[in-house]
């Protein structure tokens, strides 16, 4: 079952497929960075612009590596080169199991907190403030030189379980449990949560633009940057999970499916951590802090459900982390499977061995390695702007040119199952055109580029 094209593993149910694709979308980026990136953006003006993004391009490029990777049947590098082979389209590939292997690294260093916070709640660790607060308990935590690290480890090897198992077994039986009980979650803490006073300011905060907002070409870069985040585009994920999927099951309604329900459970979300926020005075741009700081002091005022909200929130939290993990996971690890003809448990082992000691810096960059920075950045943030920044734009804008520029349209057209059709013209010219121009614009912003070649015409950004 791990050869390319005979006997390759394949999904059970189209229902499992699309409840793995949003597992690989929910994530943290839909609860801990969605909810931070909206307080520092504005709220409203920047949850228009992400939507927009979601839109124009995340659906383009979400449906783009559905239809690679079903038509190709192999790991995101061996789909290109199948596809297109001898061309460097490839890099796209390449790019997907770079960025498997860097956020990965630093994705399980956050979801480890999140465990932490998790196991505090179920023990009763929380029940009495910190001397030095919530801040000082989470700056103590992350300084230690040996508690982020076995966190860490715990959450790797619970990724490298599900994966070690297989598609089947272990992917799909998975998110067949965790997503609709995450949506359970989400929908019912929120509910609660808007009856704690702040849901009004909430309601205003998220769907009541402030137009001036507009005007910030941060908000743009932070919107899109987060589509590509929450959605996994550009890393191979959606390559990889599509790959697994039967040529008969139909992809244009299954990418609007996972992105829609990744976007609402984002929004949902915002609902459930903004009207504590706003009830209790907190500022809604409280930064990556808000999750492991400012909320556990909220659920600590609620009163006597706020020991069970903080219980059930930081399991959320875990367990959406966990789903996103194990399809970076299984990014690499069919990567390997087919470069070096290895058993599913040996590369899910070696593999996510190797991303723990990748992520041991990042780990340790608030506690021995307190003093290396990057590009003047911590180890962690160092990471996260590399893949989120660098990596996943223009893995997706290669996608995307590929698409538009490098499939024969009539191939690209019938392998999507649009088909010759005014809404498969649509999505093509999107990809040739629309998507690639907005994403490189998004990528020469990040990158500091742009006020660059702004420059040299004499203007300002």
């Amino acid at each position: 079952m791990n050869q390319l094209d005979t006997n390759r593993e394949q999904w059970n149910t189209r229902l499992g497929f699309i409840l793995a694709a949003m597992g690989s979308a929910v994530g943290l980026g839909n609860i801990w960075r969605f909810s931070y990136v909206t307080g520092e953006n504005g709220g409203a003006a920047f949850l228009l612009i992400y939507v927009l993004c979601i839109i124009l391009i995340g659906i383009p490029i979400l449906m783009a590596e559905f239809t690679i990777g079903r038509k190709a049947q192999s790991d995101v590098v061996g789909s290109f080169n199948k596809l297109a082979p001898g061309k460097p389209w490839v890099v796209a590939g390449i790019l997907g199991v770079a960025s498997a292997f860097i956020i990965l690294s630093f994705y399980a260093v956050i979801a480890g907190w999140s465990v932490f916070y998790f196991i505090q709640y179920l023990i009763g660790g929380f029940r009495t403030t910190h001397a030095d607060g919530y801040g000082g308990f989470f700056g103590e935590f992350i300084s230690s030189p040996i508690q982020p690290l076995f966190w860490q480890f715990l959450f790797m090897a619970m990724t490298v379980g599900i994966v070690y198992v297989g598609v089947k077994k272990g992917i799909e039986k998975s998110n067949r449990i965790l997503m609709p009980l995450l949506a359970i979650l989400v929908i019912g803490l929120s509910i609660y949560s808007m009856t704690l006073g702040g849901a009004s300011e909430a309601l205003s905060f998220l769907f009541t633009p402030d137009w001036s907002a507009l005007t910030n070409g941060e908000v743009y870069l932070a919107a899109l940057g987060q589509a590509f985040f929450s959605l996994s585009l550009g890393m191979g994920a959606l390559i990889t999970y599509g790959s697994y999927l039967s040529k008969k099951e139909s992809l244009p309604g299954a990418a609007v499916s996972v992105a829609t329900l990744d976007t609402a459970f984002a929004i949902i979300a915002g609902l459930m951590i903004f009207p504590a926020v706003f009830a209790f005075g907190i500022a809604p741009d409280s930064g990556p802090g808000l999750v492991f700081v400012t909320l556990p002091g909220i659920f600590e005022n609620i009163g006597g459900f706020g020991q069970v909200f903080g219980l059930l929130f930081f399991f959320l939290l875990s367990a959406a982390a966990l789903s996103s993990a194990v399809s970076l996971l299984e990014v690499a690890v069919a990567y390997f499977i087919r470069k070096f003809d290895w058993t599913r448990k040996k590369a899910a082992i070696i593999v996510g061995a190797i991303i723990f000691v990748l992520g041991i810096p990042s780990s340790l960059g608030n506690g021995p390695l307190n003093d290396i920075s990057i590009f003047g950045l911590e180890i962690l943030d160092a990471a996260d702007f590399l893949a989120s920044n660098i990596f996943l734009p223009l893995g997706g804008l290669i996608i995307a040119l590929f698409i538009g520029w490098g499939w024969k349209k009539a191939d690209a057209l019938e392998a999507s199952d649009f088909g010759n059709t005014g809404i498969g013209n649509a999505w093509v010219f999107v990809l040739k055109w629309v998507a690639p121009v907005l994403i490189f614009i998004v990528f020469l912003a990040s990158t500091g580029l742009l006020d660059v070649i702004l420059g040299w015409f004499g203007v300002e950004s």
